[in-house]
């Protein structure tokens, strides 16, 4: 049997990071002068990195600039995260139970996201999850980032399996077509951060809690 890997997007999907993108966002935006946005806010603006994040909080806030460019916030915001990854960031429910039971039964676990790999690394080491990934790849780790599928193909190439068969564990659109384009099958959270409920873009299975997510995943195998 080809061996097995899954492949989990980060934010909103394996850690409830909100509200530490929030207050980071925040930080930038009072700098600004502008007004605080909500955690709704941060969970419908979240999915396409830091400076998209920022550029959509301004908008948001009375509209960006004339000729702004992000990168001085983009810098202040980075910095001001990564002092505060993790001061309220947290697993989802039944996360962990998962990647024990499945990391046990041999499967290759990786991490495909729009955070950049050295944040990601960061929170993972934080919140004690590192030792279940054998790949955390971000935007910057190879120059693109999702929903092209080359980022979650070098998550996979890097676990070093075998002839693998590959399933995305994900909570967006971004998820759901770096799945398409990589043509491997997608499993959908709800509890993650979309602007619109991520059923609508068609994942092969959706689970509502992390207990679910075993069977969802043995199922998309069995149908390879």
């Amino acid at each position: 049997m080809p061996d097995r890997a899954v492949i989990f997007d980060l934010d909103g999907t394996l850690v409830d990071t909100a509200p530490d993108l929030m207050r980071a966002t925040n930080h930038v935006l009072d700098r600004l002068g502008r007004r605080p946005i909500t955690t709704e806010e941060v969970r419908a603006f979240v999915g396409h990195g830091a400076r998209a994040l920022l550029t959509r909080g301004l908008a948001a806030t009375g509209g960006l600039p004339e000729n702004y460019d992000v990168e001085p916030d983009y810098r202040l915001f980075v910095d001001y995260y990564s002092r505060n990854i993790a001061a309220g960031s947290a697993p989802f429910p039944g996360l962990t139970r998962l990647l024990t039971r499945l990391k046990a039964e041999g499967f290759g676990l990786g991490v495909c996201t729009n955070k950049l790999e050295g944040l990601s690394v960061q929170l993972l080491d934080a919140l004690d999850l590192s030792k279940y990934f054998g790949a955390v790849v971000g935007p910057d780790t190879i120059g693109v980032a999702k929903p092209d599928p080359r980022p979650f193909r070098e998550a996979v190439a890097r676990l070093g399996l075998v002839a693998p068969r590959a399933v995305m564990v994900g909570d967006s659109e971004t998820d759901i077509l770096t799945a398409r384009n990589a043509g491997v099958p997608v499993i959908a959270v709800p509890f993650g951060y979309t602007p619109r409920p991520v059923e609508e873009f068609g994942p092969d299975r959706m689970i509502a809690h992390f207990d679910e997510a075993y069977d969802a995943i043995q199922d998309l195998f069995a149908l390879a």
